[in-house]
């Protein structure tokens, strides 16, 4: 399985393992990793899964859909690899994928 390293914005790392085709959000959700609430459910129409995309990973991680671009830019904080976990698909390419989460969601 692949392993995901949560940061949270205070620099506390939570590495689990997440099964492939959950989505970043999921397995922060399923493994109590604090700072991502998911109030929506995974949808994309809250943003409270919005994490930083570590650069190096960024190209597999896919690029925000119209949806997506339009519920990050409520987030605050908003940076150039945002992203809402709810949208990036855990597959075996992600494995060792790291994601921060901004100083305003713990």
């Amino acid at each position: 399985m692949p392993t995901i390293t949560y940061i949270e914005h205070d620099g506390t790392a939570h590495t689990v393992e997440v099964a492939e085709g959950f989505s970043v959000m999921e397995g922060a959700i399923n493994n109590t990793v604090p700072g991502i609430d998911a109030d929506c459910g995974g949808a994309c129409a809250c943003a409270t899964c919005h994490v930083y995309v570590d650069p190096a990973w960024q190209h597999l991680t896919g690029t925000q859909s119209e949806a997506e671009a339009s519920m990050i830019s409520f987030a605050n904080a908003v940076e150039p690899n945002s992203r809402l976990s709810c949208q990036i698909k855990v597959t075996a390419e992600l494995d060792g994928l790291v994601v921060r989460m901004p100083a305003g969601q713990h």
